[in-house]
């Protein structure tokens, strides 16, 4: 038999059994009633008034959305109306609290992926779960990385979807959780995770390259040995720019001198006579400058 929902003015429900609520969850609940509205009625028992009085309910279950729609300016909550006696209101409202969870956070990328299956477009799922398309995209994206490690973490926010996105684009589920491991250790950034991503791309490259290191000479891949890694290839970039800059110097020097010299006339002829009239292509275009 279907329940009877019927609205019911919030100031004369009684909460029998009330509770602290997290408050980052409790937002949570606001928000999504504001966007989507009330999904599921809140259940209340009828209790005893004295005559004359308009009727009262113990609630059964369903504070935090009382709460919710409190916060929000309503006065009345659509709820389903049981008749139980009080002690079966208070055990209910017990076992409701004890065996309220929230989703775990695989269970958003289940729905994600079974509304998938069923047509919906990324924005038609974003709107039905008050998701931002861009997180149902990248979410499905990490899923079909195989790496679930990786896509709980992102679900429970311990790393910036961005950040997720990034590691799964490594190769292997090994590098992937390394990489994951490093960056949950601080060790390292969102733009190094994409520096250690070219190193492994390059050991691969080389790996098949070389064919005499064997696999067990090159060890596996491990967060400590991807960061050290990426240190030994930052600290040769530098040495890279920093000879670059010097070569840069006296390049600049070079030019200098050669301007000076060659606006003397007595050095010019000197050089004709020694049969010296051209120069490298680079250093004649830098003197027209």
């Amino acid at each position: 038999m279907k329940e009877k929902i019927q609205n019911i003015p919030i100031d004369r429900i009684r909460i029998l059994n009330p509770r602290h609520r997290d408050r980052r969850k409790f937002e949570i609940i606001v928000q999504s009633i504001r966007n989507l509205g009330l999904k599921k009625p809140i259940k209340v028992s009828t209790r005893n008034t004295a005559e004359g009085e308009e009727p009262g309910y113990d609630l059964v279950c369903g504070q935090g959305r009382i709460e919710a729609f409190l916060a929000l300016g309503y006065h009345e909550i659509p709820a389903v109306i049981v008749q139980v006696s009080k002690e079966d209101r208070l055990l209910m409202s017990l076992v409701e609290n004890m065996a309220r969870r929230f989703p775990a956070p695989m269970d958003l990328i289940h729905e994600i992926e079974r509304l998938k299956e069923q047509g919906y477009s990324n924005a038609a799922i974003g709107k039905k779960l008050d998701i931002n398309d861009t997180l149902v995209a990248g979410l499905l994206a990490l899923k079909s990385s195989g790496e679930e490690r990786l896509l709980d973490a992102a679900l429970k926010g311990k790393v910036p979807l961005g950040v997720a996105m990034e590691i799964a684009k490594a190769d292997g589920i090994e590098a992937q959780r390394e990489l994951l491991k490093a960056y949950e250790g601080k060790q390292l950034t969102q733009a190094s995770i994409r520096g250690v991503r070219r190193i492994i791309q390059q050991r691969h490259f080389l790996g098949r390259a070389r064919k005499h290191d064997s696999p067990q000479k090159r060890g596996r891949t491990t967060a400590e040995g991807l960061v050290n890694a990426y240190k030994r290839q930052v600290q040769r970039q530098k040495l890279l720019v920093k000879k670059a800059k010097i070569c840069e110097a006296k390049l600049l020097f070079v030019i200098n001198a050669l301007k000076n010299l060659v606006s003397d006339d007595n050095f010019v002829n000197l050089l004709r006579a020694e049969q010296l009239t051209t120069m490298p292509d680079y250093l004649a275009q830098r003197l027209k400058q």
